[in-house]
């Protein structure tokens, strides 16, 4: 049976998966039990460039309002966290996790020499690279690549999504791209790809491109079982909310309850992209959050995991610190990052809110480097070589212990 590389490349979905597979997703047909306290680093993207000065609100600045006499969020609407700052009002979970001790704040977060352009940006805090290099391997990637090298129990990572983000990318190894185990499954399961898998002869990877395909191919169909039957172990029988982000939730719980021997899920919101009408959308999408994670984080407590679990989110940059004439922000630099979990050294505000009588060219001035916070997630909670995988030492924070 032939089969043309145009004609396999527009099989959907799956041809997708099998162009991202991990090489070692066939170990994890062995039988691998993942005890309570294996660490799992959830991060969330908040596509887009979401307006961080409308997240965490400065809500005694009379610069903050006299940058946004329209759009500036009033005191008493915010959720108060202390006498200088509030959270946006849909982020009631979130209000409720700092009063518990179990968010951290951190402000401030950029680069150097900001690129304001979405694609750029986004390669940037992806790759974790600087503003004037250009790198094709993401962080969490390169993780992969050192923690697989010769190891005896490969780490996965997962993408709920259908396309694998730059940050998922190793040079050997990459992280999987799926929107739920079972849709995975049926795919795989189809029996047109079972007959080509079946009529294809295996090949090692000198061979031609689409022998590559036709291997990687046959071992998607492996892994969609194995991914589909971990699965269904220890579903999430937890009330999650009927949004894309909260079934996207519901996955990443069934699968950490499960046997399964994934250390790092990565799953987006957006778009935040608010120059026009920026009030509805935010709202709209913090709700879409705020309920998807309080949803998860009860979850994992009633089943003695949140201690286990680490939450991260992050946006490709902020906002402008004025207000356009579209009732929305333009973009802009530094911006603010979350960290949710139960086993957080620091919690509540981090670092000091951003200061607004100090700005570059109307835009907040970065006060710490995003690879400083990848270091330190990946050496105090991956328990990762964070030098070698972010190619230079970054001081790490101290959030974790």
């Amino acid at each position: 049976m032939l089969l043309k590389r145009r004609t396999f490349i527009q099989t959907g979905s799956l041809a997708t998966a099998s162009l991202l597979l991990p090489k070692f997703l066939k170990a994890f047909e062995r039988p691998a039990l993942v005890p309570p306290g294996n660490k799992v680093l959830v991060v969330l993207q908040l596509s887009g460039g979401n307006d961080g000065l409308n997240t965490v609100i400065p809500v005694r600045n009379d610069i903050y309002y006299k940058s946004r006499p329209k759009l500036g969020i009033q005191k008493e609407k915010a959720l108060s966290l202390n006498d200088e700052t509030g959270l946006h009002p849909s982020l009631i979970a979130f209000k409720g996790l700092y009063d518990e001790g179990h968010l951290g704040i951190l402000n401030g977060v950029g680069y150097p020499n900001p690129d304001r352009s979405h694609f750029r940006s986004m390669d940037i805090w992806q790759s974790a690279s600087n503003s004037n290099e250009y790198v094709y391997t993401g962080w969490l990637g390169r993780y992969l690549d050192a923690q697989c090298a010769g190891c005896d129990k490969p780490t996965q990572a997962l993408e709920i999504d259908d396309v694998l983000s730059m940050a998922m990318k190793g040079d050997n190894v990459k992280g999987l791209a799926m929107k739920d185990p079972r849709r995975l499954f049926n795919t795989a399961n189809e029996k047109y790809f079972r007959d080509i898998a079946s009529q294809h002869p295996s090949t090692n990877q000198s061979e031609r491109p689409v022998d590559y395909l036709y291997k990687t191919m046959a071992e998607t169909l492996s892994s969609a079982d194995y991914i589909f039957k971990q699965s269904k172990l220890h579903p999430s029988t937890a009330s999650y909310p009927s949004t894309e982000l909260g079934r996207n939730f519901q996955t990443i719980s069934s699968l950490i309850l499960s046997d399964i021997n994934t250390k790092v899920y990565y799953v987006s919101l957006g778009s935040f992209d608010t120059h026009v009408a920026q009030e509805g959308q935010q709202k709209r999408l913090f709700t879409e959050m705020n309920d998807a994670i309080s949803a998860f984080v009860k979850d994992l407590k009633a089943n003695n995991r949140f201690d286990d679990v680490l939450i991260t989110t992050f946006s490709e940059f902020g906002r402008r610190v004025s207000q356009n004439a579209s009732g929305g922000t333009d973009h802009g630099t530094a911006n603010n990052m979350f960290f949710i979990g139960g086993a957080l050294k620091q919690k509540g505000m981090l670092n000091a809110h951003p200061d607004l009588t100090n700005l570059e060219e109307g835009d907040l001035k970065f006060q710490v480097d995003f690879k400083n916070v990848y270091a330190t997630l990946l050496k105090k909670w991956l328990g990762a070589d964070d030098v070698s995988i972010l190619k230079k030492g970054y001081p790490v924070l101290s959030f974790l212990g």
